[in-house]
């Protein structure tokens, strides 16, 4: 399953959906680490943009899934708010993976930028990618999964150099991790059009995109209001022996769709 979770700002249903799914890996963007508040809630503040935030998101989530590992990545440490105390918070990437899966191999690194530790910084603000390689026992072989979450550009969603090369950063990544023989997915709200050249470039590693080839119109919920209805993908290569694949579209738990692979 892939899934920007909102920093959490659909708890309840968001945890109560994946305790009922449990996937046997998460790939989970906007994640929200507060490790030294004992407060549930707190305030992301951006300007005019204002949004609720799970204090301890990654801590709920490893909470609601206790047969998997769970491993955090954070792309910076800025400022949330308890009314009008600021409150230090790290915010990036976690990935869950079931315990029956050995992690064989694991990559974590920068597609924009590097680790921001005194604020989230101006936009575009520092992007990270992880990649965990296991081995899948039913079939006897490795399964590289990777994701990031590509950078949100004022301007919009479309081609700039900026995304050219994260893209390129995240073959980078991958190429490190996967083997030529693994059965190899990457995934994430990458922040950008079908059109992009983010696909062209990950074409490079044999990766097909699954939402946009099989006919899914948006992986978008009600809760975005925005034009532009697609943000998340998920590419597979030809040793994905694909089962079933959904954008989900209830419940929502995110302003987000999650995207479910069963191989």
């Amino acid at each position: 399953m892939c899934l920007n979770g909102w920093g959490g700002k659909l708890h309840e249903p968001l945890l109560a959906y994946l305790r009922s799914s449990a996937p046997d890996i998460l790939c989970l963007q906007e994640v929200v680490h507060s490790p030294d508040s004992e407060k549930e809630w707190l305030t992301y503040r951006d300007r005019d943009h204002v949004l609720p935030q799970r204090a301890n998101f990654f801590a709920d989530v490893a909470a609601a899934l206790p047969d998997h590992t769970a491993l955090f990545c954070p792309a910076a440490q800025g400022v949330l708010w308890d009314e009008d105390r600021p409150v230090a918070s790290q915010w990036g990437l976690a990935t869950f993976v079931r315990r029956a899966l050995p992690i064989a191999e694991q990559a974590q690194g920068f597609v924009h930028k590097t680790f921001s530790p005194f604020g989230y910084g101006e936009h575009p603000r520092s992007r990270n990618a992880h990649a965990v390689r296991v081995f899948d026992y039913e079939k006897a072989r490795f399964v590289c999964v990777a994701h990031m979450h590509g950078l949100r550009d004022l301007g919009g969603k479309g081609d700039t150099p900026e995304r050219v090369a994260q893209a390129e950063k995240l073959v980078e990544l991958v190429r490190r991790t996967a083997s030529p023989d693994d059965a190899l997915i990457v995934c994430g709200d990458f922040n950008v059009e079908p059109e992009s050249r983010t696909f062209e470039i990950l074409g490079r590693l044999g990766l097909i995109d699954l939402v946009t080839t099989r006919g899914f119109e948006s992986t978008r919920t009600s809760h975005y209001a925005k034009p532009g209805r697609f943000a998340d993908y998920l590419l597979v290569n030809e040793r994905v022996e694909i089962a079933d694949f959904k954008v989900v579209k209830e419940p929502e738990v995110s302003d987000h769709c999650p995207l479910v692979l069963e191989l």
